[in-house]
């Protein structure tokens, strides 16, 4: 499994567990897929706690001016931001 897919596959991981989604509505996000705003269990409360889980199993740190609407628009737009943050990208 390349890098890029564990990415993807821990991120479905970590959506369905901060957010409660279900297995089978994580397996179904795309790329294009909305999050924030598309979403209604990412309210700006759950936004909080999945910033905190991204930093933790992702061994990454968030910076507050790295959190805008770009980062949360997508799927496939926190996906690469993750990717990036860990310098996979």
């Amino acid at each position: 499994m390349t890098q890029t897919a564990d990415f993807d596959t821990a991120l479905r991981s970590l959506l369905n567990d901060v957010l409660g989604l279900g297995a089978a509505r994580a397996e179904a996000l795309t790329a294009d897929s909305g999050l924030f705003g598309a979403l209604p269990e990412l309210d700006s409360m759950a936004v909080a706690s999945l910033l905190t889980e991204i930093e933790d199993r992702f061994d990454v740190v968030i910076d507050d001016d790295e959190v805008d609407g770009d980062m949360l628009d997508t799927f496939g737009g926190l996906l690469a931001f993750i990717r990036a943050k860990r310098g996979e990208a």
